[in-house]
């Protein structure tokens, strides 16, 4: 058989730190995020597998003869904590083996899940649906696993370089209102700092309290699109109409404006300043951003790391840092990157088009065409 090494990709590894529910998905330029697909610690099923005189080479090579294997010793397994986690291990190896794009990911509150964009799997579970499942369930279940496994991967979405911003015409962040925040006993609520090292409370997922905090959003908003109208070649709207530029309903909308540059194959912005409050921008055709994403007490976030935020997404696609993609692969999901104007680090998103009519899906095709390499920097004001 060999070391368990030889049984998956590269030397095995542990998972990175899980990522916080509800935390940006923006990924600085010197940290970038490392990739597991050979998971540490599956020896003691391998061992099993020597003792009941199974080759644990073949199982790691071919998943549905693998997931046969593990419902037919499924009792055996459960008897063993230790042997049920080094099988869950040892499963999500052999999947994320199945396709070269796929990787463990592992995120805050919640289980270790092996696979891809399109498609995860909670190994734990899994394991425990093997020990009921009959076969015509199991049959379907490998023939999943098998056309996920035969897609191509889709090819990776070009990553938009920004142009330089122009430095003596600079954005100026507007002065933001300071405020103190307490709890019911009187405390101070640190927020940014509230939970420290260790994780929010279970409850504050569903709490939403002092949204006040985030009002100087709006003040971001509106110094942002001055700062637009002043640099650049643009168009500006402030309608109710525009609201409709947002691919998810917003409600509470106290002010839409839609900023459009003069020039074809530059994204327009369209900024939806709402009563929670807080701020949706759009970007080009087929993409929203949140600020804040959140707003619950658990994902603790504040005015100042959401006007970061805001400030980043709307310069960078302002300086041509911003690429859009639609149709992605047989699923035909909508994507996007995002290349900070300074450099600094990105972002990138992909998924379904949830509930984006037929129509304007194939508008934004056929628009998208025009701007394969990412949307063009704004042209500048005549001054």
């Amino acid at each position: 058989m060999g070391s368990t090494g030889e049984l998956f990709e590269g030397e095995p590894k542990v998972l990175p730190e899980p990522m916080a529910r509800g935390s940006a998905t923006y990924q600085l330029a010197s940290d970038p995020a490392p990739s597991v697909r050979h998971l540490a610690g599956y020896e003691p099923f391998v061992e099993f597998c020597t003792g009941q005189g199974v080759e644990a080479a073949e199982l790691a090579a071919d998943p549905a003869r693998l997931f046969r294997y593990l419902r037919d010793v499924a009792q055996d397994i459960a008897a063993d904590a230790a042997l049920k986690q080094a099988a869950g291990v040892f499963a999500g190896n052999a999947l994320a083996r199945a396709r070269p794009d796929a990787e463990w990911t592992a995120y805050e509150g919640a289980p270790a899940m092996v696979g891809t964009d399109e498609l995860r799997f909670e190994v734990g579970r899994l394991l425990d649906a093997l020990r009921e499942v009959d076969e015509a369930t199991l049959q379907g279940f490998i023939a999943k696993v098998s056309e996920w496994a035969g897609d191509r991967p889709d090819a990776p979405m070009v990553q938009p370089q920004p142009a330089s911003l122009p430095a003596a015409r600079a954005y100026v962040r507007p002065v933001l209102p300071e405020a103190t925040y307490y709890a019911e006993d009187g405390t101070v609520i640190p927020y940014g700092r509230r939970w420290g090292d260790g994780p929010p409370d279970t409850d504050s997922y569903s709490v939403t309290s002092h949204t006040e905090r985030f009002a100087g959003l709006h003040l971001v908003a509106r110094a942002l699109i001055n700062h637009l109208v002043a640099v650049y070649d643009v168009e500006v709207r402030e309608d109710n109409a525009v609201a409709a530029d947002l691919v998810v309903d917003v409600r509470d909308v106290v002010a839409p404006i839609r900023v459009t540059p003069r020039a074809a194959g530059a994204a327009p912005l369209t900024f939806v300043l709402t009563g929670f409050p807080g701020v949706v921008v759009h970007a080009g055709v087929l993409h929203d951003f949140p600020f804040p994403v959140c707003g619950c007490d658990a994902c603790d976030e504040t005015v100042l790391t959401e006007a970061d935020r805001l400030e980043r997404m709307v310069l960078s696609v302002v300086a041509g840092g911003y690429a859009e993609r639609y149709p992605v692969g047989r699923r035909r999901w909508r994507e996007y990157a995002l290349t900070a104007f300074d450099g600094s680090g990105a972002e990138s998103g992909k998924g379904e088009p949830g509930p984006i009519d037929e129509a304007r899906l194939s508008e934004a095709e056929i628009q998208l065409r025009d701007v394969p390499g990412g949307w063009e920097p704004w042209p500048l004001r005549e001054r």
